[in-house]
This record gives structure tokens, C-alpha cells and sequence, in this order.
């Protein structure tokens, strides 16, 4: 593929070089010897002047109107569509998913910005009674201003559209910065927006690292701060913005359980859990990072799984991990927990045989993971798995919420009224039952709870509550 204009910022209606002149390599986790491009590796001056523009752009955009605004995301929804592969082949490429994988992320994407222009008829208030005579009460909303949004690189294209397309939907105007990792798809995807005909200004892009987040972060200009990542850099934004009152809206990490009660369909559990932990190569907020089943199904579970991930295949049915760091994390975290009791029951160790120069890590099932071990209570985000036993459906409840991530939590069992306990017993935003337990609707919040989430969810109706104000107003006549 090759380089593209996209490989720099996009300030005020121009794609432009970063200040310093300094660009890093986009490498394919792959193929390490395929380099995508040299992208911008932007600092404080580059943020800077795309806040200006933003704020310049602010007034024209407010006074739009939601749906005027909306026939914008319409026409960006027909050139992503349109261009469909090509986004799918960059996601691909650059965060080294598969194909399928990336064609499923395209279409999610999609989906989000379908819902959002959609709710531009719905970005409205209510009326109220009035404590005088001849007197109007209502409330209406307004956008919130200049926006940061920063983004990961598990979903390059799907997290930066469902913080893009509310943003502008809602009247704010906005400066993407997403992962140093993936900056090829969020380019791809201003490129649409630009396209569709978005003014200029209205819509700009940082590449970078710290030095941009940061500068966004702090940056008395911007209004709100949207925010998918770890849980460290999650509280840093937090600190950072609380002596000004910054609105943040913070999707963080998970250790989400899967809990395999004692009538539960074993097969269909074995199906979910396979797909939940080692889809994406486990790189997903709601990835199943842990399996809680009842020590009287416990044998019978683990040898049908070991059976299922014997027969996934790195690069073909499982993509490596995005870069040599994360490797080496999910290496790390794998020889920890061998060291604190538990063992190997499938995988465990770099995969390299007939596969390129890539981040491969062979899909592990651990068993026999004491359920207060440091691999039971903190994240992975790779393709690590571990099964903890439990005595029964309160122990499985009682596990499942001993940790500080409350992103998912999933159930499988015949009983219904156990099923619906567990809805209510579950300390976690995104709960299913007898499914997997990843991904959620377009217009489902997507949310965590405890230290997974701060803010208002995201893919919703209630995302509005993130990017607009409420303004009440009383009138007398």
C-alpha cells in the first residue's frame, strides 16, 4: 500500500506535516517487515492549531442544526460503505486482525453512524408545567464545545466513529487523536468525513503519542474529553482535568468473567468462550479473560475447550497481538500465573512456526488459576484464558465480581430464575446470558462498571448526555 497524504495531520481543512517535522513507522503486527508508512508524530503547537480551528469552526456548527448536521453523516455513511474494503484491508494491515475480523469492524461502524444521524430528530427536550400563569417551561440541549477524542487501537475504525459521529451529530466540533498504533484507519475515516463535505474545522486530526494527549487534555479550549484505553492513563486524564472541572467520559479496562454453572449447555458455552477469549486475539475491552465453572462440570468443560483451541490456528484463525510490548505482556502474565498455582492446559508460549515475523501468541488455557491471583484480577488484553473453579452459583457470583473492572459478565445455565439473579447480582455494565460474552448493539450503551467506566456510556441515546449541555428556560407572555 502505498503512502498517502493521510500520513498527517488534518488541521482547519488541510492535511499538514506535524511542526517538528518528525514521523514514526506504522508497522504490520503481522509481518514485521512490512512498514506501512511514516506517520505524524505530532506535539503541543500541532494540538494547539487544531483546537483553534475548532473553535473557529464552533459557531457555524452550533447554528446548523442537528438535521443538517445529520445529512453530513449520511454522505460519510455511504463513502465508508463504499470504501469498504479498503478500510477493512487497512484495519487489517495495521493492527494485524483478520480480515473477517476487520470486515465485521467496518460493518459495526457503519452501524453507529446509521443510529447516530438517526437520532438527530430525537436531540430534544421536554416541556413543563409552570408554577405562574401564562407561562412556557421547557428544556432543550447544547452542544458542548470543542471535544478531544482519543482513541485505541483494538477498533481504529469503530471507537473513533462512535466518539466522531455523536460529537458532530450533537454540534461540537472536534480533534481526533487516535493510537500512535492505527493511525492509517482513523485517517481513512476523517478522509470520508472530509469528502462528505464536513467544513473545515469542524473535524481535524492529531497523530501522536503522550506529548499530543497530553496537550489535548490540558488545552483550557477543549470542553470534554472522550477516552478509550487502560485504566492508568484513564485516571492520569481524570487528575489532569479536575482542577478545571473538565467533562470526561472514560471507557477503560475489563476482567470480565464468563460463569459455567452445573446445568449449563457445555457445548454452547465452550463455542461462546472460545470466540469471546481468542476473537481479536483477545484485544477487546469485553474479551472473556476469565471462565468461572462448577467444579462438578469443570473436567468435562475444560477437555471439550482444550479440544476447541487445539484446533485454532495462529494467523489463520487467531491474529497476533498489535506489537512486541503486548507479546511480551501476555508472555509475562502467562509465566506469573504458572508461578502462583497454575498450569498450563493448552498453549502458553510464542507461536512462530511456518508464520512470518509477527506478534503471535499461541491461544493458552490456563487451569487451576487461584481466583485472588494477579492473572485473575488484572487485565491481559491477549489470548490468555483462565479457568477458576468455583462450589456452586453464589461462589461463581461472588468471584466474578471480586475484581475492579466491572466491563461484562455473561451466565450460562438452563435455569432462568438463576439467570436473572445473576442479571441483578452481576457488577458490570454489558451482561448476557447463554451468548457470548463480547460486543453489544449500536444502540445499546456500551459501559462499564466500577473502575471500567466514568461518564455516560457511548453507542446510545445517552451519549448525548456527554456531548451536550441541558439549558432550562422559562418565558412569560
Amino acid at each position: 500500500m502505498a503512502q498517502h497524504q493521510e500520513t498527517n495531520n488534518y488541521v482547519g481543512g488541510e492535511w499538514v506535516p506535524p511542526e517538528s517535522g518528525r514521523t514514526r513507522p506504522n508497522v504490520n503486527p503481522a509481518d514485521v517487515s512490512d512498514v506501512i508508512g511514516d506517520f505524524a508524530e505530532s506535539g503541543g503547537t500541532d494540538v494547539d492549531n487544531a483546537v483553534d480551528a475548532a473553535s473557529a469552526a464552533f459557531p457555524a456548527w452550533k447554528a446548523l442544526g442537528p438535521l443538517k448536521r445529520a445529512e453530513y453523516l449520511r454522505t460519510a455513511e455511504r463513502l465508508i460503505e463504499e470504501r469498504a474494503e479498503d478500510f477493512a484491508a487497512a484495519i487489517s494491515r495495521e493492527q494485524g486482525k483478520l480480515l473477517a475480523e476487520a470486515r465485521g469492524e467496518v460493518k459495526r461502524a457503519l452501524a453507529i453512524i446509521d443510529f447516530t444521524a438517526g437520532e438527530a430528530r430525537r436531540l430534544n427536550g421536554v416541556t413543563t408545567p409552570a408554577e405562574e400563569p401564562r407561562t412556557l417551561a421547557y428544556t432543550f440541549r447544547v452542544p458542548l464545545g470543542v471535544v478531544g477524542l482519543i482513541t485505541p487501537w483494538n477498533f481504529p475504525l469503530a471507537i473513533p466513529m462512535w466518539k466522531v459521529a455523536p460529537a458532530l451529530l450533537a454540534g461540537c466540533t472536534a480533534v481526533l487523536k487516535p493510537s500512535p498504533f492505527t493511525p492509517l484507519s482513523s485517517a481513512l475515516l476523517v478522509r470520508a468525513f472530509a469528502d462528505a463535505g464536513v467544513p473545515a474545522g469542524v473535524l481535524n486530526l492529531v497523530q501522536g503519542d503522550i506529548a499530543a494527549g497530553e496537550r489535548l487534555v490540558d488545552h483550557p479550549d477543549v470542553a470534554g474529553i472522550s477516552f478509550t484505553g487502560s485504566l492508568p492513563v484513564g485516571l492520569a486524564i481524570q487528575k489532569a482535568g479536575a482542577g478545571r472541572l473538565l467533562r470526561t467520559q472514560l471507557e477503560l479496562g475489563g476482567k470480565n468473567a464468563v460463569l459455567v454453572l452445573d446445568d449449563a449447555d457445555l457445548d454452547k458455552a465452550v463455542k461462546a468462550v472460545v470466540h469471546g477469549a481468542f476473537g481479536q486475539a483477545g484485544q477487546r475491552c469485553s474479551a472473556t479473560s476469565r471462565v468461572i465453572v462448577d467444579r462438578r462440570v469443570k473436567e468435562e468443560f475444560l477437555a471439550k475447550l482444550v479440544t476447541a483451541v487445539s484446533a485454532l490456528e495462529p494467523g489463520v484463525d487467531v491474529c497476533p497481538v498489535v506489537n512486541e510490548q503486548r507479546m511480551d505482556a501476555c508472555l509475562s502474565a502467562i509465566e506469573g500465573a504458572v508461578k502462583s498455582g497454575a498450569s498450563v492446559a493448552i498453549g502458553g508460549s510464542r507461536a512462530v512456526d511456518g508464520l512470518p515475523d509477527g506478534y503471535y501468541v499461541r491461544p493458552t488455557v490456563l487451569r487451576d488459576v487461584p481466583w485472588d491471583s494477579e492473572i485473575a484480577q488484572e487485565e491481559v488484553f491477549g489470548p490468555v484464558l483462565s479457568v477458576i473453579d468455583c462450589d456452586g452459583f453464589d461462589d461463581a457470583m461472588r468471584i466474578s465480581n471480586s475484581v475492579k473492572y466491572g466491563m461484562s459478565g455473561t451466565i450460562f445455565t438452563r435455569d432462568m430464575g438463576r439467570a436473572f439473579e445473576a442479571l441483578d447480582r452481576f457488577e458490570a455494565g454489558m451482561l448476557h446470558v447463554n451468548r457470548p460474552g463480547v460486543g453489544a448493539y449500536a444502540h445499546l450503551p456500551h459501559m462499564g462498571a466500577k473502575l471500567s467506566q466514568f461518564g455516560p456510556p457511548e453507542c446510545s441515546p445517552e451519549v448525548w448526555d456527554f456531548y451536550t449541555e441541558w439549558r432550562s428556560a422559562c418565558i412569560t407572555y
